[in-house]
């Protein structure tokens, strides 16, 4: 598989995965011990994605791969705030 698009994939999944992880992370206290296991127990899976692309860790990728794990935090964030937002217009109505 060409190396670029593989690491196109890995990014989408890697995004993609870390949309429930913001969404349930926004849903607890900042910085408690649930927090902290939204943020990091994807970890495992990013590093799982980079074998079996194929990618290795080259230095390169890792502004892409943070952009899509963080960008996926803050996605599935955005995602819980939205629907929040929407219950709470649908109960005042």
């Amino acid at each position: 598989m060409n190396e670029y698009l593989a690491l196109t994939f890995a990014v989408l999944a890697t995004f993609v995965t870390n949309i429930p992880f913001g969404f349930w992370r926004q849903g607890v206290k900042k910085f408690s011990w649930q927090w902290f296991l939204f943020v990091h127990l994807p970890i495992p899976m990013v590093v799982a994605y980079r074998y079996l692309f194929g990618m290795g860790f080259q230095l390169y990728t890792y502004p892409f791969m943070v952009l899509g794990f963080f960008g996926g935090q803050w996605a599935g964030a955005r995602i819980r705030k939205k629907k929040i937002a929407r219950e709470a217009e649908n109960i005042t109505k």
